[in-house]
């Protein structure tokens, strides 16, 4: 066993029961996208909405620390977040709110400078308060922020299950290879679903995936799992002007009919199917 192998399985042992069988039966599963305005954080708080429906016991984290948003979407109004955590006014399980659906939310913050790129110290206060968490979870979404900026690949390493959403727009295509080649090649990120949201149909969503997969397995030697498409919905938009979610306000539209699939599907997989089976939270970045 290497190094970096050893210390994990100290760490491990040195854990109190109770955390390991939480990193143990938690799925974490980072939503993230190269670019912005793909619907990365309204599919993210839809996910977390139908899984808690479906009685899984779920942690949304808004992991977009200095841009949130999360709350918006939900029209909640929480009175505090992960700023107050990091700055060690309150403990995560003060700042955690209920959503919709009883989903339960980790807010972040919004235009505060210092919350863009996270300190080793404050990435830290965050691992330990996670641990400390009383609550036992079945999934946790991660909602990163979109691009490929420090705390963009930070949160992403903290899961072992990674889905990028793309859009068929060429820009959002080429900024979804963008991310998928830094995790790969800077953080040895391997295994990848591919979101395709706003499709006009399923053969406009595969070749999307067609087009992304192609340039992965050619220039990265990278193979990468098409995870399925949400199609273009008129009632999306009205469902954030009411700051509603779409699975909630319009549970037989289209995208919630897509949606649901999708995370039913995300429920068949086994932990098996990844190389550490299940959670991770932060060890590599520590």
């Amino acid at each position: 066993m290497d190094q970096a192998g050893v210390l994990r399985e100290m760490k491990t042992k040195m854990m109190p029961p109770a955390i390991r069988q939480k990193r143990h039966n938690t799925r974490v599963i980072a939503v993230t996208s190269g670019k912005g305005g793909v619907g990365k954080t309204n599919i993210t708080a839809n996910f977390a909405y139908i899984l808690s429906k479906m009685g899984k016991r779920t942690l949304l984290l808004d992991a977009d620390a200095g841009l949130a948003n999360i709350d918006v979407i939900l029209g909640i109004t929480p009175k505090y977040n992960l700023y107050h955590v990091l700055r060690g006014e309150k403990t995560l399980s003060e700042a955690v709110v209920e959503g919709p659906g009883g989903v339960r939310i980790l807010p972040a913050a919004s235009g505060i400078p210092e919350m863009v790129e996270l300190s080793k110290g404050q990435k830290f206060t965050l691992l330990e308060e996670l641990d400390g968490l009383d609550e036992d979870f079945d999934f946790m979404l991660i909602d990163t922020a979109a691009g490929i900026a420090g705390n963009v690949m930070y949160f992403n390493m903290a899961a072992r299950e990674i889905i990028v959403v793309a859009s068929p727009e060429p820009t959002s295509l080429t900024d979804a290879y963008a991310l998928i080649k830094v995790l790969y090649q800077g953080y040895a990120a391997r295994r990848f679903m591919l979101l395709v949201n706003m499709a006009g149909d399923s053969n406009e969503a595969e070749g999307v995936y067609t087009r992304l997969s192609n340039a992965t397995n050619h220039f990265l030697d990278l193979p990468i799992e098409y995870l399925g498409y949400i199609p273009h919905d008129r009632n999306v938009p009205k469902a954030v002007k009411k700051q509603r979610l779409l699975a909630e306000a319009f549970p037989d539209s289209k995208a919630t009919k897509s949606m649901s699939e999708i995370v039913e599907k995300l429920c068949r997989k086994q932990p098996e199917d990844y190389e550490d089976g299940t959670i991770k939270f932060f060890d590599r970045s520590l």
